[in-house]
């Protein structure tokens, strides 16, 4: 290891050739995965603790998060904006996506070209995003480049060009992308109908990239208000970790981001989504695909919901790995499908929980009468302590996997100032897992997994083959997948 090491900063000690730079650099981040962090994950039984890190928050409402790691030459950053596509105006859906993917489209003094040769002649990576809750910006750079890092994220932030031609391109590619899922990948897409039918007028419900349809009717302006109205110094969560003196970084953040305007209005409140109530149906007709595509989804639980110890335990054994009871009834035992999964996605003010499926169109009745059947098993016969105990161990090895590299800390400690969390979100995980009893997950499934005749079903797949099969679950609404939004024009149901 210790040759690794000196092989790896060897590299960055003297000017190289760019296939080995790249060579060198992929050393590092390797070290980073196994090196800094090792100690986080040596022994899951113990869990995680969190690393000592500074919160600072400046007058214009920015949040600072260091931690100072030193273990390699590396700084990760994670720059979250809160409001993402929630706060879409529900007329310009898309807006957030395409905000994010246009503010490494040229910012201050550098156009799109020359931002990403910046970035790129120094080895830095900067990736934009968008969630339904937060616009994102994370990358990493190396410890001595954390001057520039500042700069370009600066940048991004506060001087984006936001370029009108870069605008009208991304904007063409998010459909292009829309369309080519719709030929290739329904697979992806079905998730995005069942948001939308589950969460219907709801701002959780918003497709966060946009459809064909709001993507199309979005102007250039539309983007630009966006940014004026929601991004602002009050909504930045700026976390970096790594190899930097605390002060230093502190100083140097502070001098970039305190001038910083407010953004342009309060974030808009997010209401409590509605409960399902009576199972009903939609059914999206893809008249040329071989195979039906199925999504079960309720309302599920925020991201604070003290129940998260048990409600993982039990999902990892109804549909969250692969010896799950979802899977092994729809790929192991009967063969009608090659993965069944279940999954919570927790936010703010709640969220969804979702199993799903795919299958052969002539099986896609039998596939979901299974699928429900095993929700009900379930619910009526729950899980006795061997299997608990199993489930307890897979989580435990499993989470510190997403807490060894600077990057994933920089994320994870964003993501508690998001949702409002402390570290005993971490660091109290492993005993909290521990404590899961029969009796809590007894509890967890009466009340959170839903019944198979109180969720929302999506199928995407052909219509005239499957409609009449479908009829017995509820009543249906029908669009079809040409159709350029993700959501039937008319009222659910």
């Amino acid at each position: 290891m210790r040759g690794l090491i000196a092989e790896g900063l060897a590299c960055f000690a003297r000017r190289v050739h760019a296939s080995r730079f790249l060579l060198c650099r992929l050393t590092l981040l390797v070290l980073a995965i196994v090196g800094p962090f090792a100690s986080a994950s040596a022994d899951g039984s113990r869990g995680v603790k969190t690393p000592p890190f500074e919160r600072v928050l400046l007058p214009n409402g920015a949040v600072l998060l260091l931690m100072e790691r030193r273990d390699v030459p590396l700084i990760a950053f994670n720059a979250l904006v809160r409001g993402g596509a929630a706060a879409d105006p529900a007329s310009a859906e898309g807006s957030a996506s395409l905000l994010a993917g246009l503010l490494e489209k040229g910012a201050g003094k550098r156009n799109a070209f020359a931002f990403a040769q910046t970035v790129a002649s120094v080895g830095g990576q900067i990736e934009t995003g968008a969630t339904t809750e937060a616009v994102s910006v994370g990358g990493s750079f190396l410890a001595r480049d954390q001057k520039l890092m500042v700069e370009l994220l600066a940048d991004m932030l506060q001087r984006p060009h936001l370029a009108s031609d870069e605008f009208e391109t991304l904007r063409k590619r998010h459909i292009e992308f829309i369309r080519s899922a719709k030929d290739s990948d329904l697979a992806a897409l079905t998730p995005i109908y069942g948001a939308a039918a589950l969460f219907a007028g709801h701002p959780y419900g918003r497709p966060v990239n946009g459809s064909e349809g709001s993507l199309s009717a979005l102007a250039h302006s539309d983007v630009q208000r966006y940014y004026e109205q929601q991004v602002g110094a009050d909504r930045l969560i700026l976390t970096v970790v790594g190899d930097f003196r605390t002060a230093d970084m502190k100083q140097l953040l502070t001098r970039a981001f305190s001038g910083w305007r407010k953004a342009g209005v309060l974030l808009p409140p997010t209401p409590p989504p509605r409960p399902v109530g009576v199972r009903r149906v939609l059914l999206v007709d893809a008249p040329q695909s071989v195979q039906s595509y199925f999504w079960a989804g309720a309302l599920g639980v925020a991201r604070n919901d003290p129940r998260r110890a048990p409600l993982d335990v039990v999902n990892t054994l109804f549909g969250g790995r692969f010896t799950s009871m979802l899977n092994s009834e729809l790929r192991i035992r009967t063969g009608l499908s090659y993965g069944a999964s279940s999954r919570f996605d927790r936010m703010k003010r709640g969220g969804g929980w979702e199993m799903s499926s795919f299958t052969q169109t002539a099986t896609t009745i039998e596939a979901i009468d299974l699928a429900f059947e095993t929700l009900e098993k379930l619910r009526s016969a729950g899980f006795d302590e061997t299997l608990l105990a199993s489930a307890k161990r897979y989580v435990q090895g499993q989470f510190p996997l997403a807490l060894e590299t600077a990057s994933q800390w920089a994320y994870q400690l964003g993501s508690l100032e998001l949702y409002e969390l402390n570290r005993e979100y971490i660091d109290g995980y492993a005993a909290a897992l521990d404590s899961v009893s029969a009796d809590a997950a007894r509890g967890v499934i009466a009340t959170v997994f839903p019944k198979s005749d109180e969720v929302v079903l999506v199928v995407v797949g052909q219509a005239a083959k499957i409609r009449d099969g479908l009829r017995k679950y509820g009543p249906i609404t029908e669009m079809k997948l040409s159709d350029p939004a993700f959501a039937p024009s008319g009222p659910p149901g």
